[in-house]
């Protein structure tokens, strides 16, 4: 594997068991079909502490950024969180 991807993996894995199921699983089905403009975003979602992230992912709260919300909404349709 390349090292980009072997970084991203590392930084998909999170103190969180569930976020890292769910965010192995976006990589392994959505990852390569993302634009390079989402991939941006994913990238600025990751920058994220995990506490954020699940407030997201459970609708406590929603990204500032359009790019990143839209990888939240992703990772909601991936998870079943959202109908």
């Amino acid at each position: 594997m390349a090292q980009p991807e072997q970084k991203l993996i590392w930084r998909c894995r999170r103190g969180v068991r569930e976020l890292d199921v769910l965010l192995t699983r976006f990589l392994e089905q959505d990852y390569a079909g993302l634009t390079a403009a989402e991939r941006a975003g994913f990238d600025k979602f990751l920058e994220q502490q995990d506490p954020v992230i699940m407030d997201w992912l459970f609708g406590r709260s929603s990204a500032e950024r359009a790019d990143v919300q839209a990888i939240v909404e992703r990772l909601q349709n991936l998870s079943g969180l959202r109908d």
